[in-house]
């Protein structure tokens, strides 16, 4: 029986002139995605010869994975305004006009662009200054694209004593947009048998240029230091044992746990994540220490009782609620919640031994159970309510005594030692391994059913560990799930 494939799909649009070798770019990026089990198109659409000639270059890839009996897909002719993962751009105008033509997206372009001029003949004819506003272009790029990676590709070049191809070659390769290792760039190069020892020197170089970029994005979008001694302390360990491209998520990360538990808890998501970190070889701007400095932070705060009891007594809960209700001086506010916690989440709020003997005897369960059965509507203003959620919240202290504690640490750990065991040598799967993640949400029923998804996808991936199209099918099938495909038509996703 042959598997139920899903693919990935990945866009890129190169906005070239005449004489930059965008052809020979864009040729490259096909065959990298080739020899890395995709599907591949690349058009050309030529455009008026304003500056020697602007040419948009659409590249389309798709992943296919072994059992794939449907042939070659239907691939598109053209980008679409809205749906381009990547947008090169080999001149300062050239992104100007991407961006005018809608090909760059908040929530999904990485824009590369070289940051020099060519004039067009308007901007030279003009009798007076008629030099486009270049400075008016890279604010907008900053604001309009997901990451914005550019510097001056032409002076790159000439540098390299290459061609500015191969820098912005190198610049995708150094960006992590995509799913592909630096040896596929270059192997892609040496099959192209074009002046290949200066086009590897100017990949080298476009490379370089974008990782330093890349990192200087992440450095501007680093939290501020924290004050307090304990939060210094847990910086100096994120700053000393974590790749930069983690330090922004771990920073987070370590702060939520602070003050969803306490110091020690955020040390040990912090031991957790070195010890992943120590696996990771550096791919997609060491993706798999970023992914799961976000997620494992995620995981370790989830919602049980005495979280929720927490928030919802927050005195900044009552201040954004009396901001989104007018709340006026003269004014009370009255606020009432309805919650509805199950016997099952008592019972995981008790001390281990006893929540588990209660919930674990049928007979003692089934009597309870009815005390349970009905949520309540709780005016959290109210003394007696207040008080009663402030107790609850106040259990923290004993939170690692309690049986979801004990629960969700084993969960943890097994996560965890199977992206260990899958890492060394299937890196793009662990991350989809640890990415899967996100399918935990919520609490009481919501939870359990998120837990199930998540159990699912664990299982494929070790069904799947060492196939061909490893990753592809773990991510496509987390994808389905998100997005309710499965429960829309009816199909199941075989792991088999």
């Amino acid at each position: 029986m042959n598997a139920i494939v899903h693919r990935e799909r990945i866009t890129v649009a190169i906005m070239a002139l005449g004489g930059q070798g965008g052809g020979v770019l864009a040729d490259w990026m096909i065959d990298v995605a080739r020899r890395n089990g995709y599907y591949a198109q690349g058009t050309s659409v030529p455009g008026v010869a304003q500056r020697t000639g602007s040419t948009v270059y659409y590249i389309e890839m798709i992943g296919s994975e072994a059992g794939d009996n449907r042939g070659a897909p239907i691939l598109a002719l053209n980008p679409v305004p809205g749906d381009v993962d990547v947008v090169i751009a080999s001149e300062l105008m050239e992104t100007g006009r991407a961006i005018l033509r809608g090909f760059v997206s908040a929530d999904r372009t990485t824009l590369i662009g070289s940051t020099h001029r060519i004039y067009a003949i308007s901007e030279k004819s003009a009798i007076g200054n008629g030099i486009g506003n270049g400075e008016k272009i890279l604010a907008v790029a900053e604001r309009r694209a997901k990451r914005f990676i550019g510097f001056d590709m032409d002076a790159a070049a000439v540098e390299a004593g290459s061609v500015i191809s191969s820098i912005m070659f190198g610049a995708v390769a150094g960006s992590g947009a995509l799913p592909f290792a630096r040896e596929a760039f270059e192997d892609a190069i040496r099959s192209g048998g074009k002046a290949v020892p200066a086009n590897l020197k100017g990949f080298a170089l476009g490379l370089e240029r974008a990782r330093k970029r890349a990192e200087t994005i992440v450095a501007a979008a680093k939290p501020p230091v924290p004050t307090t001694t304990a939060g210094r302390a847990l910086a100096a360990r994120i700053e000393t044992e974590l790749p930069l491209e983690a330090h922004p998520f771990a920073m987070e990360g370590a702060r939520r746990l602070m003050d969803y538990q306490d110091r020690d808890y955020a040390a040990l998501y912090l031991d957790r994540l070195a010890a992943i970190a120590s696996m990771d070889n550096g791919d997609e701007g060491h993706a798999l220490t970023r992914e799961t400095a976000r997620h494992l932070a995620l995981w370790m705060a989830y919602e049980d009782t005495i979280r929720v009891a927490d928030l919802k007594i927050r005195a900044t809960r009552f201040a954004r609620v009396a901001a989104e209700v007018d709340v006026q001086p003269d004014q009370v506010m009255r606020v009432t919640e309805y919650m509805h916690p199950r016997l099952q989440e008592v019972c995981e709020t008790l001390p281990a031994g006893i929540g588990r003997a209660i919930y674990e005897r049928r007979g003692l369960r089934l009597r309870l159970e009815p005390l349970f059965a009905r949520g309540r509507h709780v005016e959290v203003t109210s003394l007696r309510w207040f008080l009663t959620l402030r107790i609850v919240a106040g259990l923290r202290h004993m939170r690692r005594r309690t049986l979801r504690y004990h629960e969700e640490r084993v969960r943890i750990e097994g996560w965890l030692a199977l992206v260990r065991e899958v890492a060394p040598a299937d890196p793009p799967l662990a991350i989809e391994i640890v990415r899967a993640q996100r399918l935990i949400k919520g609490y009481g029923e919501t939870f359990e059913r998120s837990l199930a998804n998540f159990n699912r996808v664990i299982a494929a991936s070790r069904v799947v560990t060492g196939q061909t199209g490893s990753a592809a099918h773990i991510r496509a099938l987390s994808k389905s799930i998100l997005a309710d495909v499965i429960g829309r038509s009816g199909r199941e996703v075989s792991a088999n």
